[in-house]
C-alpha cells in the first residue's frame, strides 16, 4: 500500500496518484489529507483520512501508515503529494524488501547541484549522524521516499507529529538493528509548491530527534 500525506497538493496529487497507478497497478493508494483548504481532497478522488486541521506531516504519515497496517498491508511505501519523489521508482524501492535484503528502504537522492546548497549541507550532516548512531551506511536520512515491511511498521512508535517523525523513525529502525537500504532515486526539486518546512521551529524539532542519540553519536554504534 502506498501512503501519501498531503497538505496544500491539489495542483500536484492528481498526477502523483496517477503515475502511481501506472507504475504500480496493484497498490491500494492511501491519501491522508492533512486539513487542506485548496482542495486536496477532491482533487484526490479519493482521501482514505481527512484531518480537520493541520497537523503535521508526521502525524498524516502515522495515520497513514497505521491504517494501512489494519487494512493488511504486507509492504508500504510512503511518498510525498508535490512530486518531488518519482513514483516510477516505487519498484526499484520495493525489491529489497521482496528479496528478504533489507527492512526498510531509503530513496536516496543525489548530493549534486540540483538540490539547494543548504540543503545539500543538512543532508550530508543528518546522513552522517544517522550512520554513526546505527551502525550502517544512510546516503539520505531526510527522505521521505521509503519502502518498509508490515514487521517494522508493527514494532515502531516514532515521536513527533511533524518533520521529525521521519527522523525518528529510521533513527529507531536503527537502534532496533534493523536492516537499511538505500536506492538511488533522481533528486527533483522543481514541483513548483512551496515547502511547509518551517525553518526554524522543524529544524529544533529535527536537532532534538538527533540529540536522542547523542551517546551513540560521539561513542558509535556497539
Amino acid at each position: 500500500m502506498v501512503v501519501i500525506p498531503a497538505y496544500q497538493a491539489a495542483a500536484t496529487i492528481r498526477g502523483v496518484i496517477a503515475r502511481i497507478h501506472a507504475t504500480v497497478p496493484s497498490a491500494t493508494i492511501l491519501v491522508v489529507d492533512d486539513g487542506s483548504t485548496d482542495g486536496t481532497r477532491a482533487a484526490a478522488g479519493e482521501v482514505a483520512i481527512a484531518h480537520a486541521r493541520n497537523l503535521g506531516k508526521g502525524a498524516a504519515l502515522r495515520d497513514g501508515i497505521r491504517e494501512a497496517i489494519a487494512r493488511g498491508a504486507a509492504l508500504v511505501v510512503t511518498i510525498d503529494a508535490d512530486g518531488q519523489h518519482p513514483p516510477e521508482e516505487i519498484p526499484r524501492l520495493l525489491q529489497p524488501l521482496e528479496r528478504g535484503q533489507a527492512d526498510l528502504v531509503l530513496g536516496a537522492r543525489k548530493r549534486d547541484r540540483v538540490m539547494p546548497m543548504s540543503r545539500r549541507v543538512t543532508n550530508w550532516l543528518s546522513a552522517t549522524l544517522a550512520s554513526r548512531i546505527g551502525g550502517q551506511r544512510v546516503r539520505d536520512a531526510q527522505t521521505g521516499f521509503r519502502a518498509f515491511t508490515r514487521a517494522l511498521a508493527d514494532q515502531l512508535r516514532p515521536l513527533g507529529d511533524r518533520y521529525e517523525f521521519e527522523a525518528n523513525f529510521l533513527l529507531d529502525a536503527l537502534r532496533a538493528g534493523y536492516r537499511v537500504v538505500s536506492v538511488d532515486v533522481p533528486t527533483i526539486y522543481e514541483s513548483g509548491v512551496p515547502s511547509h518546512f518551517r525553518a526554524w521551529g522543524d529544524t529544533w524539532r529535527m536537532v532534538r530527534a538527533f540529540a536522542r542519540h547523542a551517546g551513540r553519536i560521539v561513542v558509535g554504534a556497539t
